[in-house]
């Protein structure tokens, strides 16, 4: 475990445990969880800053899948499906956090992978934003907030989020820049303070 980095070694653990024995043999599931189990818990860490919500992230999207009576047609969309399932129930987690009024959110340090030297005044920083990131996210109605996760955090196109939203990328691209608006004006007491 590397010193000063206990959810990145948890998530690690976590990508380790997430390939277990397989199922009985023909079951539908189990190819897709081999190829996509990583992509799940990785997304649903982005997301949350939570190994250990990650993990539960997981576990949930998998499970809603098993539970389904007729596997659903993922073909040659199942990684994006996925994506937005893990970005779906990862917000679920915070949302119903911030419902309860508690915020336990993991330390994520963000700023800790992108800057070479930040200081402890710059990563609480981070941590807060973070944090009211989240919290913004969670007050958002749930279209908006998954649009904004699978673009900003997951990195999919507009395109591609139209499609899983069966909608244009024009409405995508217009909602989105509205999201942003919105985020910029929440989030500008938070977004000064540092050097």
């Amino acid at each position: 475990m590397s010193e000063g980095k206990p959810e990145e070694a948890r998530l690690d653990a976590a990508l380790a445990r997430s390939h277990p024995d397989p199922d009985p043999p023909g079951h539908w599931l189990e190819p897709i969880y081999r190829l996509h189990a990583n992509a799940v818990l990785r997304t649903a860490y982005r997301v949350t800053g939570s190994a250990a919500d990650a993990e539960d992230v997981l576990q949930t999207v998998f499970v809603r899948l098993a539970r389904r009576a007729d596997p659903p047609e993922l073909g040659q969309g199942a990684a994006a499906y996925l994506r937005r399932a893990a970005t779906n129930a990862a917000l679920d987690l915070i949302q119903s956090r911030a419902v309860r009024g508690s915020r336990p959110l993991d330390d994520a340090p963000l700023a800790a992978t992108t800057d070479p030297g930040p200081t402890p005044e710059r990563l609480q920083h981070a941590r807060q934003l973070e944090d009211h990131l989240r919290a913004a996210l969670a007050a958002m109605s749930r279209r908006h907030a998954e649009m904004f996760a699978l673009r900003f955090i997951e990195g999919l196109d507009n395109g591609e989020i139209a499609a899983l939203f069966d909608t244009t990328p024009g409405t995508v691209a217009v909602t989105l820049h509205r999201i942003r608006e919105r985020l910029a004006a929440e989030l500008a007491p938070y977004l000064g303070g540092i050097s």
